[in-house]
């Protein structure tokens, strides 16, 4: 790894360690809920004081770090998507988790050069995983390196998949893909809430497949580098590249992306 980029990565790191302590003070102490927006009377996404306080910490060490970069962050923190050196920060993947109190949610921090993931890191900070990687570098684990299963049959394979806050056509498209997977006699389907830890469990073996309709960048930007890093294949889930936008994603053991992908797109909302 160049010098530049062990800095980065340790900065990365850093800043989701900042951020993960935030959340796990939350975790403890409790926290107030607020809707981002209401869907027919019911409310699906939420944002809490720990999102903003655990943003507010990570993008100040960033930028301390490295003042002349743009921040993209998911509580209303926009940035020019083209810009050279570019941050793209969840402070916190799994609201849902959280605030039931299901210790399942992750800090995921990416570093775009040129408009390409350079630096990945996921956090959960309960259980102490990190998932880590830089480009060309591989992805790793805690420290230790991880890869995609080498299986080439989804009969052989557990699929992760997540569901947007759409409860119309989108999740019925989602559940349709499901039913298609099932017939290719997968092991079965997994629905975790965090789909930057959902990345990284593609990442390291334990899904072959991992699948969502609609994503934000924050969402998928650290987890994609992971996948790749760790032997993968990522697209869009219909086999596009994934923009800096947001977009539907597909994440899989490099032999298993054809299989999956013929699945993802036939029911691609």
């Amino acid at each position: 790894m160049t010098s530049d980029l062990t800095k980065v990565l340790d900065v990365a790191n850093q800043a989701a360690s900042a951020g993960g302590h935030v959340l796990r003070r939350y975790w403890r102490d409790g926290v107030e809920l607020r809707d981002k927006s209401l869907q027919g009377g019911k409310s699906y996404d939420l944002v809490s004081d720990a999102d903003l306080e655990s943003q507010s910490v990570i993008v100040n060490l960033l930028q301390d770090a490295f003042p002349n970069h743009a921040v993209m962050g998911e509580e209303d923190l926009a940035a020019d998507v083209d810009a050279e050196h570019l941050w793209i920060v969840d402070p916190l993947d799994g609201t849902n988790n959280f605030v039931h109190h299901i210790p399942h949610f992750a800090v995921s921090i990416a570093y775009f050069r040129g408009g390409r993931p350079t630096v990945g890191v996921v956090l959960n900070p309960v259980t102490g995983d990190l998932y880590t990687a830089t480009i060309g570098g591989g992805a790793f684990h805690n420290g230790h390196p991880i890869h995609t299963s080498k299986t080439d049959a989804l009969s052989q394979s557990l699929v992760g998949c997540g569901f947007y806050y759409d409860r119309g056509h989108m999740m019925r498209s989602t559940l349709s893909a499901i039913q298609e997977f099932f017939v290719q006699d997968i092991h079965g389907i997994r629905r975790f809430g965090t789909a930057a830890l959902d990345l990284c469990a593609v990442a390291a073996g334990m899904f072959g497949v991992f699948f969502e309709y609609k994503l934000s960048p924050w969402d998928f930007a650290a987890g994609q580098l992971i996948v790749t890093e760790a032997g993968g294949t990522v697209t869009d889930a219909k086999g596009e590249p994934l923009p800096i936008a947001q977009s539907s994603v597909l994440a899989t053991a490099a032999a298993l992306h054809s299989a999956a992908l013929e699945i993802t797109t036939r029911h691609h909302p």
